[in-house]
């Protein structure tokens, strides 16, 4: 009577309290997340399928942490987020959860927190926005803000031109609809087998977005009752789906930072170099932004994730007997995805880029627990390079010189921006693709090598190093260089290093000193003081692992 008593000031008559599944509907909407701004929308659609299927919603608020607004980081507080996750769905009387993300870390932080309860859960991912349209074109949302922001700076474009391009980008609700992070994420959870097939590429607004809500709504009753978890369904045999998943569609390099995070709250066997490893045979075969030139509406419609996965169990690459959300295997409920458009999905036979040519997974004396590299967005010439280091602290002491006319500069040389690692910054931000300098982009250089302990957007491009582990403000590597230093990429041989001996780099070391800017406390204190490396995922150390869903005691 206790706790009944109090849920029914919001109308709920005695006969939904007849036992019946209680279904927790956990939403990132919020207007200070636009990728997310219309989940309230999609939370509707769900509370149909469950009240359809004989259960009862209830939709909570999770926190919502928006990449395209949120400072100095979302990925700052992915785990804060992970963790408020995991302790509303333990603390409330749930039997199962739908869970409703779109931008970049929502979706990853809501799996998490769920994976280290293992309730029964299902994921509705938001959806992309439309093409972006201007001047006739196709234009990306992310991909096109560093184009045009190049553009602008080298003087080829106008204020004026800018202000109506960046409103031809992002024309409806929804997350980028580039493959960049969100896009690639909502792919990860379908290949995961934690969400419908089908479901990751329809767009926001498109009315069959707010059906496979209303689906998983039904579905996830009849999960609770198969008692159906996420230990069940994201096993060793998913992660390696989702990796060779992402692989095939061109996705971003944050998800392996996410991946390794989960695999860490669900005890899964995973590593770095299994990035590297299981994609080597898988090639590029989805044509789309920043990788080549479609987006996600374009995807969709010619037929979305299950047309890859069914390519890639057609050439061995998919384990097929992966139980997902529906009961059944994987396999099975690609066998007959059909693709439409050869151009947009295009197959082992004519393939954007081959096998072999996904995101790298480097090692070297600069980075010896690990960096990586998008190949397929990086200018072939510069995969193997080697150029003079010029080397900043901060992104800041970048910024502050990049445009002087006098920098001393050019195309050959390796631009080096440390102190955006996990604890450096705090929070690892999307800062890593830096422009160029503004004197080089008006002499026509597109590219240049960087080198970072930082992440970059899923929807940015170029010969970028991420994730330098372990990061400058760790003592690393990255944290001896100085300008004038030799680095090598050779991106084919997986190896990234500064031409110095050991002993010279140990010569270094006592000149090494912590920032001085390390936070005071709050959040980012804690976080500073328990993140682990991009190569572990940089979740907290404490939250690793799972704390299971017992009911806690009695709060009266």
């Amino acid at each position: 009577m206790l706790y009944r008593s109090w849920l029914r000031n919001q109308g709920y008559g005695a006969d939904v309290f007849d036992g019946r599944p209680v279904i927790g509907i956990a939403t990132t909407w919020s207007e200070l997340s636009p990728c997310n701004a219309h989940l309230d929308r999609v939370a509707e659609a769900v509370k149909r399928g469950v009240w359809m299927a004989g259960g009862f919603p209830l939709v909570f608020p999770v926190m919502s942490t928006g990449e395209t607004l949120i400072r100095p980081t979302a990925m700052l507080y992915r785990n804060l987020m992970a963790m408020q996750a995991e302790e509303l769905i333990r603390g409330n009387p749930l039997d199962g959860v739908v869970l409703l993300s779109g931008c970049d870390k929502t979706t990853p932080a809501l799996l998490m927190g769920a994976a280290s309860v293992d309730l029964p859960t299902i994921v509705v991912t938001g959806g992309p926005m439309l093409n972006g349209k201007f001047r006739g074109q196709d234009v990306g949302s992310g991909t096109h803000v560093w184009r045009f922001e190049a553009e602008m700076k080298a003087g080829r474009m106008s204020a004026q031109e800018g202000a109506v391009a960046e409103g031809c980008m992002a024309r409806s609700a929804g997350h980028c609809m580039t493959m960049g992070t969100a896009s690639t994420m909502a792919c990860v959870a379908e290949a995961l087998g934690m969400q419908l097939p089908g479901s990751a590429a329809w767009p926001a607004v498109d009315a069959r977005r707010d059906e496979v809500a209303q689906a998983a709504g039904q579905r996830i009753v009849a999960m609770v009752e198969e008692d159906l978890r996420p230990s069940a369904i994201m096993t060793r045999g998913a992660f390696e789906n989702a990796i060779r998943a992402t692989a095939a569609i061109g996705g971003s390099t944050n998800a392996i930072v996410h991946l390794l995070a989960l695999a860490g709250r669900l005890g899964v066997d995973l590593a770095l170099e299994d990035f590297d490893t299981l994609a080597r045979d898988v090639p590029t075969i989805v044509d789309l932004m920043p990788s080549g030139r479609f987006l996600m509406e374009d995807f969709c419609y010619a037929g979305g994730l299950p047309a890859v996965l069914r390519d890639l169990a057609e050439h061995g690459l998919l384990n097929t007997g992966q139980v997902t959300v529906t009961g059944r295997p994987l396999g099975e409920l690609v066998a007959d995805a059909e693709c439409w458009n050869r151009e947009v999905i295009r197959g082992f036979d004519t393939p954007l880029q081959p096998a072999g040519s996904g995101t790298a997974v480097l090692r070297g004396n600069l980075c010896p627990r690990g960096a990586v590299l998008k190949q397929s967005a990086a200018s072939p010439h510069l995969l193997q390079h080697t150029g003079r280091a010029v080397v900043f602290d901060s992104p800041e002491a970048y910024h502050a010189v990049c445009d002087d006319e006098d920098l001393d500069i050019t195309a050959d040389d390796v631009i080096v921006v440390r102190g955006a690692g996990p604890r450096g910054y705090p929070g690892m931000p999307e800062v890593s693709n830096v422009p160029l300098p503004a004197k080089l982009l008006r002499a026509g250089v597109s590219d240049m090598v960087r080198i970072s302990d930082g992440r970059m957007s899923g929807t940015g491009f170029g010969a970028v190093v991420l994730h330098v582990a372990p990061e400058a403000a760790l003592g690393g590597p990255l944290g001896l260089l100085r300008t004038g230093d030799v680095i090598a990429l050779d991106v084919p041989a997986r190896r990234l290093d500064v031409q110095l001996s050991d002993a010279e780099l140990a010569a270094r070391e006592p000149s090494w000193r912590q920032s001085a800017d390390a936070p005071e406390g709050g959040w980012p204190w804690l976080y500073a003081r328990h993140v682990l490396q991009a190569d572990e995922g940089a979740d907290l150390d404490f939250l690793v692992g799972a704390r299971g869903s017992a009911v806690p005691r009695d709060s009266h």
